[in-house]
């Protein structure tokens, strides 16, 4: 399984900046109730992806302990499909918005959850995301890339063999993500707001 290029690496050293773009195989996403159906608690860290994907953004993400590999997601069906997964010790988003839209006998219904736009980002901790395709502008601290996906530096590992990276800390400005799946031990939204729409509607 190889590990999505990135689409414009400016530098690479113990500080990096640059406009990253991972893209992934589409599929199926879990459920949007996932990230906003609690403002706290915990969530589980293993279960099969529905047939909707959804978006997240935040005008800033600030990550500790991150770690980025290949891996799988499984259906219902018991199909997996190809993810790239990233993990992070600790993580705030501020403006956090989700959507995903869902097409029913009635048509398409659309949810919008947005959090983290006050004063208090939204928190994340022990955050791992199976995407299929983020942008923003980025900084890492004290990157490794190429590193083997099962000795990055975080308790989450990947398959030996496979291509990760890893850094200290990871600041995305701008974040645009297409996701499949979203857990944390505990997910935090500050001043969280949740509407159903048409499905016109989204991140972005």
């Amino acid at each position: 399984m190889k590990f999505p290029k990135f689409n414009s690496l400016r530098k690479i050293g113990s500080s990096h900046t640059g406009r990253i773009a991972l893209v992934g195989i589409p599929a199926g996403i879990v459920s949007a109730a996932l990230l906003g159906g609690v403002a706290q608690g915990a969530v589980p860290v293993s279960f099969a992806i529905s047939g909707t994907q959804f978006k997240i953004s935040s005008s800033q993400l600030e990550g500790t302990g991150f770690s980025q590999y290949s891996g799988t997601a499984k259906d219902a069906e018991g199909v997996e499909h190809s993810v790239v997964t990233a993990n992070m010790k600790d993580a705030t988003l501020k403006d956090l918005c989700q959507s995903a839209v869902t097409k029913t006998p009635m048509g398409k219904v659309g949810v919008l959850i947005s959090a983290g736009g006050g004063k208090e980002p939204a928190s994340a901790k022990n955050l791992q995301i199976g995407m299929t395709g983020l942008r923003g502008d980025a900084e890492f601290k004290n990157i490794r890339i190429g590193v083997d996906a099962s000795d990055v530096n975080t308790k989450e590992k990947g398959s030996k063999g496979d291509f990760a990276q890893d850094s200290d800390t990871v600041s995305i400005k701008d974040l645009k993500q297409d996701s499949w799946s979203t857990t944390a031990s505990v997910f935090t939204l500050k001043d969280m707001k949740l509407k159903l729409t048409d499905g016109t509607e989204t991140c972005f």
